[in-house]
Parts: C-alpha cells; sequence; structure tokens
C-alpha cells in the first residue's frame, strides 16, 4: 500500500471514529404523536415513518435555502436529521457505517467510494464547480506564478474535488508532486493552519476560501480547470438499502432541489436581491452574505432535464476517467471496468 492509501484508509477510519462525535448532532426520533400523524397520510408508506439522516458541506448552492427552511421537512413529511461534515471521505465514512442515509460529496471522492465498492449511488448532481472551488496563494509567500508553487506547502483535504483539481493543475503546469509538500488538512484545520502561518497556499472551497482570500490570491480556480478537462461535480449520494426503502422520499428530495436551483437559473439577479436568501445560505454554510452572490456565480446548475442525460453513461465514464486520475496520482489502487452500478437518473422528473 503507497503512502497515500495509508493516509486515505487512515482518513476513512478517524471519519468513522468522530461519527457520534463532533461530525453528530443528536438526533430526535418522532413522537408517537407524530407518527399518528405521518400514517395518517396516504402518501407516505405505512412502514416508513423514521427519522432520515443527512450529511451536508459548506459548499454554495441554492438549495440551501431550501434545508433553511426546512422544505425538505414539510414537502416529504419526514424529520430529517441534518449533519455537517467537512469532507466527502468523512461522509463516505458515515454511509458505509449505517449511520447516514444520503450525504452531500464531491466527484472525487464519490471515485474512490465506488472504486471501494461502498454500497452507494449518486442520484441527484447540485452543481458542475466552477470558482467556487479555488487554488489560493497567500501572499506573504511570494507565489506569483505558478512554478513559484516549488517547495511550497499546499493544504487540501485528501480525496475531495480539490484535491483531484489540485493534482490536475500541477499537471497542467507540469509541475511533479514530488516538488510540492502536499498537506491533508480538513478546511477548518486549513483555516487554523493559514492563520499561523504553516501553510503557503490551499485548494479549498466555502467558507474557508473566502476567509483565505482575504490575505491571499487565486492562482486558479476548479472553473479553469474544467476547462482543462477535469471537471469536477457536487452531488448528492444515497446509501443502496435506503434507496430501496424510500424511492417517494428521494424524488420529493430531488424535486425540491431542483426547484430552488431552478430559480436561481432562472433569474440569479433576483435571487441574490433577496437578502434573506444570502442570509440563509450564510447561516447554513458559515460563509458572509456579502460573498454569496459571487459564489453562487461560480458554479454551473444543471437542470433536471439536463441531468437526466448527464446520469446515464457519460457520469458514469466521468466516473471512471477520474478513477483513472487518481490511479495514476497513487490515491487508489485500482480501477472497475464500470460504474453503472453506481450512477442512477430515476428520481428525476420525466417530462
Amino acid at each position: 500500500m503507497t503512502k497515500k492509501n495509508k493516509i486515505f484508509t487512515a482518513g476513512v477510519v478517524l471519519g468513522v471514529m468522530t461519527i457520534g462525535g463532533s461530525y453528530a448532532y443528536t438526533q430526535v426520533n418522532p413522537s408517537s404523536d407524530r407518527i399518528n400523524e405521518l400514517k395518517s397520510n396516504k402518501n407516505i408508506d405505512l412502514n416508513d415513518v423514521s427519522v432520515v439522516n443527512i450529511a451536508y458541506q459548506t459548499g454554495i448552492d441554492p438549495s440551501k435555502v431550501a434545508q433553511a427552511d426546512q422544505t425538505y421537512e414539510k414537502v416529504t413529511h419526514r424529520d430529517i436529521n441534518w449533519r455537517k461534515f467537512d469532507t466527502g471521505a468523512d461522509v463516505i465514512a458515515a454511509i458505509s457505517s449505517g449511520s447516514i442515509d444520503i450525504g452531500n460529496i464531491g466527484s472525487s471522492p464519490l471515485a474512490a467510494a465506488a472504486t471501494k465498492n461502498v454500497p452507494l449511488e449518486v442520484f441527484l448532481i447540485t452543481s458542475e464547480i466552477g470558482e467556487a472551488e479555488s487554488l489560493i496563494a497567500k501572499n506573504s509567500s511570494n507565489i506569483k506564478t505558478p512554478k513559484d508553487l516549488i517547495g511550497k506547502k499546499i493544504a487540501v483535504p485528501f480525496v475531495s474535488t480539490t484535491h483531484f483539481s489540485l493534482l490536475a493543475a500541477l499537471k497542467h503546469w507540469e509541475i511533479d508532486v514530488s516538488q510540492v509538500d502536499i498537506i491533508n488538512l480538513r478546511p477548518p484545520e486549513i483555516s487554523a493552519a493559514w492563520e499561523r502561518g504553516d501553510i503557503d497556499a490551499t485548494y479549498v472551497w466555502e467558507p474557508t476560501l473566502s476567509k483565505a482570500k482575504t490575505s491571499g490570491h487565486v492562482l486558479v480556480s476548479s472553473k479553469q480547470v474544467a476547462e482543462w478537462g477535469s471537471a469536477t461535480y457536487d452531488l448528492w449520494v444515497v446509501s443502496k438499502d435506503f434507496a430501496q426503502k424510500n424511492p417517494e422520499f428521494l424524488r420529493q428530495f430531488v424535486k425540491i432541489s431542483t426547484d430552488a436551483t431552478g430559480k436561481y437559473s432562472q433569474d440569479p439577479k433576483a435571487f441574490v436581491s433577496n437578502q434573506s436568501n444570502l442570509q440563509k445560505i450564510a447561516r447554513i454554510t458559515g460563509s458572509t452574505p456579502n460573498d454569496i452572490a459571487n459564489l453562487l456565480a461560480g458554479n454551473h446548475y444543471l437542470a433536471a432535464d439536463e441531468q437526466i442525460t448527464l446520469l446515464q453513461k457519460p457520469f458514469a465514464d466521468n466516473i471512471r476517467q477520474t478513477a483513472e486520475f487518481l490511479k495514476a496520482q497513487g490515491t487508489i489502487e485500482q480501477v472497475l471496468p464500470n460504474y453503472t452500478a453506481f450512477v442512477t437518473n430515476k428520481y428525476l422528473p420525466n417530462k
């Protein structure tokens, strides 16, 4: 096993260990009155009134408004236990342990998890990541060009979309990974290391990204890396066991999410002019309200019909290509011949 794989494995184990600690919130089960109320609703499976455990991260997207408004709970008539996680690797560990039903991760941790045959599937793409994830160099580090990264310390959460984008950018710039010191840190740890002056650069997302920008500058964003041929996505995955038992919940979840992103895409100016939207997204993510408008514009939100097409062979191929890249970089040990078993579009609305 390579050093990088040992680090990834240790990270997954640590993720499992921390569930129930700092990453898990108190779970409240429905009361008997609540259960009777749910059972009286003909649109709900009488055998399924349990709490839904959902892992979310702090990436910026319009559906955070629906989360803040408890729209998911109101529409589905289900109690939801939302848990905030710092990395996709931690989310995967939680799904593997059975403590999370649905999770928000990036395409890179998805590829790593699928390669290890974690029983999950991607059922919704939140966005194609653009400027909302960027490589930031500290102003005091004297990094002005990509080549100045040689010999510097760069912090990134391993097996994340930013890790994938960083490796892709280094390859594009013809900088070997052995020429830089890449450090595995979660976003909160990156913020602390940045303030202490322990690192020279970081490839990260919100809210750490905006904080780093106050004393740093962007070398490249994931939008540019995507144009170089290495696109990354923010997406939702579900454990296959939960999906089999809760298809209607997933259809409702998808509709709420795509309605939210569709509302933004139809009129971004109107969406961001509503200060309540910005405040709600900031509250869920920890970002500054003044930064939300630019961060929303930094991603591409796919309409439902686009997702129906993408979540077929094209996205399965994207997972395989991502896995091939990760294997070439020594992050994972193998690539599966086919990833279609980890992708579904059946919960998206058919027009």
